[in-house]
């Protein structure tokens, strides 16, 4: 975890993450999250473990990290569903903020998929909602 007294007092049992899989992606969306139009997120079932990246747990805290590994925010889960890519419905894909449509949700994150541990539209997903907390830097 990051070196930051006041956070882990703060927050003492948060974890950190990091928003996308490059510079560019990172940015954006930290700044979608802090504009109010992302409050949701996802990411392939696979990448989370006990070892890699935990689960999210509803009521759990969550600081995410700039690409450059410096806290740049707070959010509180407040659902955790799993589902396949091919069941995420409108609603969802909205909340996510990145697209105004289904169809660009699902066409943008099957390139993030495709980029990382491959795509099956019966891939299984977590889904997330959250709260944002607190804004740490910009």
């Amino acid at each position: 975890m990051f070196e930051n007294p006041d956070l882990k007092k703060r927050y003492p049992n948060a974890e950190t993450f990091t928003f996308g899989d490059n510079r560019e992606l990172c940015g954006r969306l930290l700044g979608l999250v802090r504009s109010g139009a992302k409050r949701a997120t996802c990411d392939d079932l696979r990448v989370f473990s006990e070892e890699a990246e935990p689960m999210p747990v509803v009521g759990g805290y969550y600081i995410s990290l700039n690409w450059g590994g410096i806290p740049a925010l707070v959010i509180k889960t407040t659902e955790v569903r799993i589902m396949a890519f091919k069941d995420v419905d409108e609603v969802f894909a909205l909340a996510e903020g990145e697209n105004s449509s289904l169809e660009g949700w699902r066409k943008g994150h099957r390139a993030y998929f495709e980029r990382n541990l491959g795509f099956d539209p019966d891939m299984k997903l977590v889904c997330e909602r959250f709260d944002l907390i607190e804004v740490l830097a910009t």
